[in-house]
């Protein structure tokens, strides 16, 4: 059972998924405040880098740009990417399992809010060979 405190999560209060073009801080996860069917937490992409196309078996993701500019790529039912340029306010639906990437192309930090549901397979991220473990509010 969760505590009061860790309902309210700052990015900085928890570790993070680092990684060359940016990072990842899970908010909402089971392991961070016992979320059962769904986790989420905030995204930050380097200016002019972005993370490769990959998939979350068994997921359906929600990403939502809180700032920056970018192009966001989710593929279509038949496999064929369809890209668009986003900004703030902009919400993507990326359907269970479908491949998806996320490219900053402004000068200024692009971040994002994203949700996974259910919880667990944002975990494969630490698969990914740049993956580094960052300490609270590294």
């Amino acid at each position: 059972m969760s505590t009061e405190k860790e309902k309210f999560v700052y990015p900085s209060d928890v570790s993070a998924f680092g990684f060359d073009w940016g990072r990842l801080a899970l908010t909402v996860a089971p392991e961070v405040n016992g979320a059962e069917r769904f986790s989420g937490g905030v995204v930050d992409v380097k200016p002019g880098q972005g993370h490769a196309r990959h998939n979350h078996p068994g997921a359906e993701e929600i990403i939502f740009v809180i700032s920056g500019t970018g192009e966001q790529m989710v593929e279509d039912e038949n496999g064929n990417p369809v890209t668009r340029e986003v900004g703030p306010g902009c919400t993507v639906y990326v359907p269970e399992s479908r491949y998806h990437s996320t490219l900053n192309t402004g000068s200024e930090p692009m971040q994002l809010f994203v949700v996974y549901s259910p919880a667990g397979p944002e975990l494969a991220l630490r698969d990914q060979p740049d993956f580094r473990l960052l300490a609270p509010g590294e």
